[in-house]
C-alpha cells in the first residue's frame, strides 16, 4: 500500500545580485554582496532526508 504525501521546500533566500542594506553599527547605507556557493534550488538535495525522516516516523508509529 502507498503512502501519497506532499512536501513544500522554501526557495534558498541568498542571491548574487548586490543589495542595498543598512550597516547597524554605524547605522549608514551599505551594499550587501553575497559571495560564496549557494544552489538555487536545494528540492532535490531534500528528497532524501524527508523521505529519510519520513521512514523513521512510520517506522516509530508502527512499533
Amino acid at each position: 500500500m502507498p503512502v501519497i504525501f506532499r512536501v513544500v521546500v522554501k526557495p534558498t533566500p541568498s542571491i548574487y545580485k548586490e543589495q542595498d542594506t543598512i550597516n547597524i553599527k554605524t547605522r549608514e547605507n551599505a551594499k550587501l554582496q553575497i559571495k560564496g556557493r549557494h544552489d538555487p534550488c536545494i528540492a532535490h538535495r531534500a528528497v532524501p532526508v524527508i523521505e529519510s525522516a519520513f521512514a523513521l516516523a512510520l517506522c516509530e508509529l508502527l512499533y
